[in-house]
């Protein structure tokens, strides 16, 4: 303590529960701005991924489809994530091979700027399918 007063610095204890307990000698404003310095730079590096939903049925209408998918390009270009969700209601649950083709025509129409990430999965009465951009999918 004799020390630590002499150089103007504070006695830290590091690890409190080691026999003897240690202690350095530092200026603990200093280490606290540092700590939080290096959180800030932490999280700038962080990359947040944001997945957009669009909501389909099998029996939408081929004009509206085509304005979702322009929709799902401009989610694309600005790098999310796209999740499609096709709805089965009623009677549509015995016809879900239409579903599969309609996931399959959303593939071929976004294979130039997205890639399939999780194919179309059945859960319930929904189906859904996970895209990325394909830049996102080579890095």
């Amino acid at each position: 303590m004799e020390r630590a007063g002499e150089s103007e610095l504070d006695l830290v204890e590091i690890a409190p529960d080691s026999d003897p307990p240690v202690c350095r000698i530092m200026d603990f404003g200093k280490y606290l701005y540092e700590l939080k310095r290096k959180e800030k730079q932490n999280i700038k590096k962080q990359h947040i991924i944001i997945v957009k939903e669009i909501r389909l049925r099998p029996a939408t209408d081929p004009h509206d489809c085509e304005t979702k998918l322009n929709h799902a390009r401009e989610f694309f270009k600005k790098g999310h994530h796209v999740q499609f969700t096709l709805m089965f209601r009623g009677r549509e649950m015995l016809h879900l091979e239409h579903g599969k083709e309609v996931m399959d025509k959303i593939i071929t129409k976004l294979e130039d700027v997205a890639k399939v990430d999780r194919p179309g999965v059945f859960s319930g009465k929904r189906m859904t399918m996970l895209m990325v951009p394909k830049i996102a999918a080579k890095g």
